[in-house]
């Protein structure tokens, strides 16, 4: 399936996405072609109103923009963060916490060893389940489990949190991480992570640092150069904690 999808991109920065190449793709600026889309990646197709578009296989990135989407997910911003600042890598092991559309997961698992991912909600936990089929991913568990009785995992290198209430899984990430591993939870609001990391003093982690990334993208034409009028604000705040012990 995946290689039927493919990435329309113009030198002026339009693109669209092609879910099933099979077929010929419609679009403001006309048609390709079916048999066009089937050529090798890098190729130059020309639409039938003459419109020249490069024409390549999807990454993942690609996919993962097209996930269908139920609760808010975590913004790339926020998840370039916890992979850098917690150095993950092929070997990582990762329990995940509040599912949701499964985007988090979905990204950790395309770099690491293992994730196991836990979300209460069966309409979440289903939606989730549909996203990890499309993009193919295999080393992804899914369990439609409440993270706060318990977590099966054991020596793990990182335990991220979605959680409303984060402070009631706290115990169990700290006996699911291995000495040094991770603990991140995201949380839109100060009182959700006040409490956090007041039940962070009680186990055996610290609390390293919280953060909050704002992202602004500059609109760049020649020598005309400006912040675009809207930034990607207040997402949510990420605090990350480490096990001492």
């Amino acid at each position: 399936m995946a290689s039927k999808r493919k990435i329309l991109i113009s030198k002026d920065g339009s693109s669209f996405y092609v879910k099933d190449a099979s077929k010929d793709f419609h679009t403001e600026f006309g048609y390709v072609k079916a048999e066009d889309l089937a050529r090798k990646d890098g190729s130059k197709v020309i639409t039938n109103t003459g419109r020249e578009f490069a024409v390549f296989s999807s990454s993942f990135a690609d996919d993962y923009k097209k996930i269908k989407r139920a609760p808010q997910i975590i913004p790339l911003k926020d998840v370039g963060a916890i992979v850098s600042e917690t150095g993950l890598g092929k070997k990582s092991k990762v329990v995940d916490a509040g599912t949701g559309s499964g985007a988090l997961a979905f990204f950790l698992a395309n770099i690491t060893k293992q994730v196991a991912s836990y979300e209460i909600r069966q309409d979440f936990f289903e939606i989730a389940i549909k996203n990890k089929e499309f993009l193919g991913i295999k080393n992804l568990t899914l369990k439609n489990k409440d993270v706060t009785l318990g977590i099966d995992e054991k020596n793990i290198d990182l335990v991220t949190l979605d959680l409303p209430a984060p402070w009631e899984a706290v115990k169990h990430a700290a006996n699911a991480l291995k000495a040094g591993g991770f603990l991140v939870s995201y949380s839109p609001t100060i009182p959700q992570v006040m409490d956090f990391i007041a039940e962070i003093k009680k186990n055996n982690l610290a609390h390293m640092k919280t953060i909050e990334i704002i992202e602004r993208e500059w609109d760049v034409d020649e020598r005309k150069v400006r912040p675009k009028s809207q930034a990607i604000g207040h997402s949510g705040f990420l605090s990350f904690c480490r096990k001492i012990g």
